[in-house]
């Protein structure tokens, strides 16, 4: 099977708006991402990779930096 092709500007923008997201309820929570990062079994080099749009999390992997942080899923998602 030959490998995927790379995302759109579209799918990229999205990627980087729900880090944005996740970046800023994670600072107004007054956690760190070494917080974050363990609460949701994740590395924070992970963490840091999705917040900064360079990685794409599994929707479990965002259900548990959602819970990680104290938010709804939704409101790290929504566009």
């Amino acid at each position: 099977m030959p490998p995927a092709p790379p995302p759109d500007d579209r799918v990229l923008a999205a990627r980087r708006a729900v880090g944005d997201r996740i970046r800023a309820a994670r600072l107004h929570a007054n956690l760190t991402q070494e917080n974050v990062a363990l609460t949701a079994g994740i590395s924070r080099h992970s963490l840091n990779r999705i917040e900064y749009g360079h990685g794409s999390p599994l929707l479990d992997t965002l259900i548990r930096i959602a819970d990680a942080i104290g938010v709804p899923l939704a409101d790290l998602v929504r566009e």
